[in-house]
C-alpha cells in the first residue's frame, strides 16, 4: 500500500475550489471507516461473533491507525459502533498527519462558527488525481475482483458518503451495480464491515439528528 487509507479518503473528500472538506461531519465517518478497513487489510483486525477483535496488536506504524487500533484493543465493539466513536478526533489526527507530511495546512477562520477550519492541500493536483482515479474505477469494465481491495473500499466509501466530486448522483445511479460489487469486496474482509458501509449514509443522517454517538 502507499499512503494509509484515511489520508487518501480525506483527499477524496476535499473540495479544492472551496478550500475545505465537502462536508466535515461526513468526512469524519469516512476517514474513521477507512482506518478500520486499512487495519483489517494489514491483518490487525478481524471479526468474531459480530464484534471487532484485535488479531495483531501492532503498532501499525501510523498515528491514525495506531490510535484506532488502541481503541479496539481497549474494548470490543461492532463495526458500526466503531465507525461512530471518536470520529472527530480521528479526523483531526488525519489532518495532523497530513500537516506533518507537508501535504496540508490548517487554520481557523476569523469567525469560527461560520468559517470553521480552513484547510489547504499543498500538493498540486493530488486531490484531482485521486478523485479521477476513483471515478475511473467506477466506470471500468474490469471485474470487481480485479480491483485492489483498498481501491474498492475508496469507491464504496465515496459512494456511501455522497462525494459528488468523485461520483455524481447520476453516476451513482448509472453505476449502481458496479458500486454494489465493489462494496461487496469488503464482505470478504468482514461481513459486518460491508454491512456498516452499506448503511453508512443512514448512520450519517442519524448522527446529524443527534443519534449518532460520540
Amino acid at each position: 500500500m502507499t499512503d494509509p487509507l484515511p489520508y487518501r479518503m480525506y483527499l477524496l473528500a476535499y473540495d479544492e475550489a472551496a478550500r475545505r472538506l465537502y462536508d466535515r461531519s461526513r468526512t469524519g465517518f469516512l476517514v474513521r471507516v477507512a482506518a478500520l478497513v486499512d487495519l483489517t487489510l494489514r491483518g490487525h483486525l478481524t471479526e468474531r461473533q459480530e464484534a471487532v477483535r484485535v488479531l495483531e496488536p501492532g503498532p501499525a506504524g501510523d498515528p491514525v491507525l495506531d490510535e484506532v487500533l488502541d481503541e479496539v484493543a481497549a474494548s470490543a465493539h461492532t463495526w458500526k459502533r466503531l465507525a461512530r466513536r471518536h470520529r472527530t478526533e480521528t479526523l483531526r489526527t488525519v489532518e495532523g498527519g497530513l500537516v506533518a507530511r507537508g501535504q496540508l495546512t490548517v487554520g481557523t477562520g476569523r469567525i469560527p462558527v461560520v468559517s470553521g477550519r480552513r484547510t489547504t492541500v499543498l500538493v498540486p493536483g493530488a486531490v484531482r488525481e485521486l478523485q479521477t482515479h476513483v471515478n475511473a474505477l467506477v466506470r471500468a469494465s474490469a471485474s470487481a475482483h480485479e480491483v485492489a481491495a483498498e481501491d474498492a473500499a475508496l469507491v464504496a466509501l465515496a459512494a456511501a458518503g455522497r462525494i459528488d466530486s468523485v461520483m455524481s448522483g447520476q453516476d451513482r445511479r448509472r453505476y449502481r451495480a458496479r458500486v454494489d460489487a465493489l462494496t461487496g469486496r469488503l464482505g470478504e474482509l468482514a461481513p459486518g464491515l460491508e454491512t456498516t458501509v452499506r448503511g453508512l449514509n443512514t448512520t450519517m443522517i442519524a448522527a446529524r439528528g443527534g443519534m449518532g454517538g460520540s
